[in-house]
């Protein structure tokens, strides 16, 4: 027993002396101070080019992201319609006379504003373009089965003013029926067809349904579209997610226009549908720095895209600005603060500028939105560009 305490002793000298001492014996104690601790960062919030650019367009007008997941582009330089996969692989073109903008519905029909000639007279016409054929799906079995001729889709004689009317651009519903934006020199609205300046409701199987009248705290106005352009409904692919809003976007070319991007809310009354400007954008500068419903905010706004995704995000092209911005669906310009951000604002992402670089433009003329990809028809380039959201970016 008392060698066992003899030998515990030892043990306890021996393990206070070496621990006691070994600072000395390993070395001074290491200063972990230097050490970086690892912070959580994001990229600068930006779209960025995605390689390569696509050529071999004389004037792209417009493009869209279809139902059935291709690319569709109109190139007015050439009067044709030009299909690509999501690569931007071009798969087929199809020759529309006067072919200058372009939709497709949920049937996978296109509708292409073109010309028809009546006479020795180019009339803006609507054409109903049918892709699956017996023979096949796409444009090279395409077949047209159906023409919309202003004005003979509401009055069976024409007068000579009737030629300087134009439809502009295509916008479909869910349930396929469809607005025409229209701009012509007479704006009288107690004439026959409503002012030439309108925003037209065709049903599914193209009958004209009536122009589109809107309510405010004012009244009721017929004549409320000045030079109306670009339309966007808020149904966008894919097929199994499409809205069943009958909202719809549009822009202004008049020069003297204040507000040139408006957002029209559709309500089904007892009455029948009542169309209002919204009001509520926010205006919020603690969250963002500028707004979609600032005064004069766009020069010439050809363009516009609504993002169906989770964020839904508004996108304008502006013709004489050579730009393309980016809001919020609440009317924020700019992306919402990633978490690592130290930024308390939306981060403006908007950009553009005259050129041929990678993130500038020279008239682009319209803008379309599939899974991440931003697409931009930069017509005075005769190219498509196509854009990825950093944060987009895995």
């Amino acid at each position: 027993m008392n060698k066992l305490k003899q030998i515990a002793f030892l043990l306890l000298l021996f393990s206070t002396s070496f621990f006691t001492s070994c600072e000395d014996y390993f070395g001074e104690k290491t200063d972990l101070d230097f050490i970086d601790i690892p912070q959580q960062t994001f990229r600068e919030v930006a779209y960025v080019p995605v390689q390569p650019i696509l050529t071999g367009y004389a004037y792209p007008s417009d493009i869209i992201a279809g139902f059935d997941e291709l690319i569709y582009v109109v190139d007015r330089g050439a009067a044709q319609v030009i299909a690509l996969d999501e690569s931007g692989r071009e798969l087929s073109r199809l020759s529309v006379p006067g072919a200058r903008a372009i939709a497709q519905d949920r049937r996978l029909d296109l509708l292409v504003i073109g010309t028809k000639n009546d006479n020795g007279v180019d009339r803006s016409c609507i054409y109903r373009i049918e892709l699956n054929r017996p023979e096949g799906y796409g444009l090279q079995f395409a077949e047209i089965t159906n023409e919309i001729i202003h004005p003979f889709y509401f009055k069976t004689n024409a007068i000579s003013d009737d030629a300087n009317v134009q439809f502009n651009r295509i916008g479909v519903m869910h349930d396929n029926t469809y607005y025409v934006s229209r701009s012509g020199p007479r704006n009288n609205p107690n004439q026959s067809g409503g002012p030439d300046d309108a925003v037209l409701l065709f049903d599914k199987d193209d009958n004209f349904l009536t122009p589109i009248v809107i309510s405010n705290q004012n009244g009721f106005f017929r004549d409320y579209f000045d030079a109306p352009f670009a339309i966007s409904t808020l149904a966008k692919p894919p097929q199994f997610s499409v809205s069943q809003s009958s909202d719809f976007l549009f822009s202004s070319l008049d020069p003297n226009g204040v507000l040139k991007v408006q957002y029209i809310e559709n309500q089904s009354t007892a009455d029948g549908s009542i169309y209002t400007p919204k009001t509520n954008w926010s205006n919020d500068t603690s969250q963002a720095s500028n707004f979609i419903n600032e005064a004069f905010k766009f020069e010439e706004p050809v363009g516009i895209e609504y993002d169906a995704d989770d964020r839904q995000f508004i996108f304008v092209v502006d013709r004489a600005k050579d730009s393309l911005y980016q809001f919020t669906s609440s009317g924020l310009e700019g992306v919402e603060p990633p978490p690592a951000s130290q930024e308390t604002k939306h981060i403006r992402s908007s950009f553009g500028g005259t050129g041929v670089g990678p993130t500038q433009f020279n008239e682009p003329m319209a803008v379309a939105y599939k899974d991440d990809i931003l697409y931009v028809a930069d017509a005075g380039n005769g190219r498509v560009l196509r854009f990825k959201l950093t944060l987009d970016i895995r």
